[in-house]
């Protein structure tokens, strides 16, 4: 038994690397990657993360994600149609389309798939190439896709929480009254990838109430897909990370409270219906009251008069060795009252060697911070400033 476990597992595993969903979010993050690095040299000149940042951020917590909820899902026996995998690429295929990254969240991609299913059970319609699948789901409601939903949404909060923090992107736009203020955006990607167990060949029930929701067969398979997961988020009125963070938590409360309703359609399959409903409804009402309360509070990343406000941090530049945070304001350099680009770059000329800085943070208290400069580094500290957006082929400093 436990030899054909191992096996079907590894066969299930492979299966990952036949799935289009996986090569597609790879060649999506890389282009969103290269947007980026675009727009912010025509902000500041100068890219923060390389354009392969969103690539890193691909898979490394996603992939933890996935194992452990892979575990859940196969010890309890939530088994799903492999119709509704199948609907649920093509939902994500179908959204990324809009060019709109948030739209391939869980929310929207296996919301629209358990729909999907109900439509295509009723009317007996089929997709090429995949006509036994679709044969093989009956006129009726599939609480288990609802399950999976649930358990989707948490992992989409916990990534958010902990991974959209990272690397924020800097960017300029126009306020209401034509100024240039400064602004952060998140646009991120992440490939979980889960094990599901559908209808097969391979494994019998190893228990009497295995599996708990199942779909009236007695054989299964095992089958590791890769679920998208996206974010997009545009803060101007605080702190990047204070801002996604609540988000994130916001969307780990909704995705337990989708989770607990979902356990409803064991016992009335119609309830699965009414909380799809939710999941989508909640997960638009997060994004639309934070886009409203954002814009609602006053700008945040404004020009200064006492000085220069960070807006960016180039990593690995003198600015983030010295600790510097997005957010604090300059005040001094080198015991130069600062007031603009120019005059930040003539008090790094009085010494090449050494710079001290006099810092406001974001709690408006001074700090004082120093470090000696070596030749080859960022000749401005790699700092990004709010300042009026430069034209390419403009001399920085």
């Amino acid at each position: 038994m436990v030899q054909i476990w191992l096996v079907e597992l590894l066969k299930g595993t492979g299966k990952l690397f036949l799935h289009p969903v996986l090569y597609y979010l790879v060649f999506l993050a890389g282009i969103l990657g290269v947007m980026r690095v675009k727009r912010e040299r025509k902000n500041f000149h100068v890219r923060a993360e390389d354009a392969y940042f969103e690539l890193r951020q691909l898979f490394p917590l996603g992939l933890i994600i996935g194992l452990i909820l892979s575990v859940i899902v196969v010890a309890a026996g939530i088994a799903v149609p492999f119709a509704a995998i199948l609907l649920i690429a093509g939902t994500t295929l179908l959204w990324s389309l809009t060019t709109n990254v948030r739209w391939m969240s869980p929310a929207y991609t296996v919301g629209a798939a358990f729909f999907a299913v109900i439509l295509f059970a009723q009317n007996n319609w089929s997709i090429p190439f995949f006509s036994k699948a679709f044969n093989q789901i009956s006129d009726r409601i599939y609480p288990s896709i609802v399950v999976i939903l649930g358990f989707l949404i948490i992992a989409e909060g916990i990534l958010i929480f902990k991974n959209g923090t990272k690397g924020t992107s800097p960017k300029l736009v126009k306020s209401k009254r034509g100024q240039s203020i400064g602004a952060h955006e998140v646009k991120r990607l992440w490939m979980l990838p889960m094990l599901m167990l559908v209808p097969g060949n391979a494994l019998t029930l190893p228990f009497d109430w295995w599996p708990v929701f199942h779909l009236g067969v007695t054989d299964y398979s095992l089958i590791l897909v890769p679920f998208a997961i996206s974010f997009h988020q545009q803060i101007k009125g605080m702190l990047p990370s204070e801002a996604v963070k609540r988000h994130g938590r916001q969307v780990i409360t909704l995705g337990v409270f989708i989770t607990l309703l979902s356990a409803a359609g064991y016992w009335y399959p119609l309830s699965s219906i009414v909380t799809v409903g939710l999941a989508v409804i909640g997960r638009e009402a997060i994004s639309l009251f934070a886009y409203l309360k954002d814009d609602n509070k006053p700008v945040y990343f404004l020009k200064k008069n006492n000085g220069l406000m960070i807006i960016g941090i180039i990593p690995q530049s003198p600015a983030d060795k010295m600790g510097l945070k997005v957010g604090e304001t300059i005040a001094k350099v080198n015991g130069m009252q600062i007031r603009d680009e120019s005059t930040f770059y003539e008090a790094l000329q009085k010494n090449r060697a050494h710079c001290k800085l006099d810092v406001l943070d974001t709690n408006g208290e001074i700090r004082f911070v120093q470090r000696a400069l070596f030749e080859g580094e960022h000749h401005e500290l790699g700092i990004l400033f709010v300042q009026e957006q430069r034209k390419y082929g403009k001399k920085t400093g």
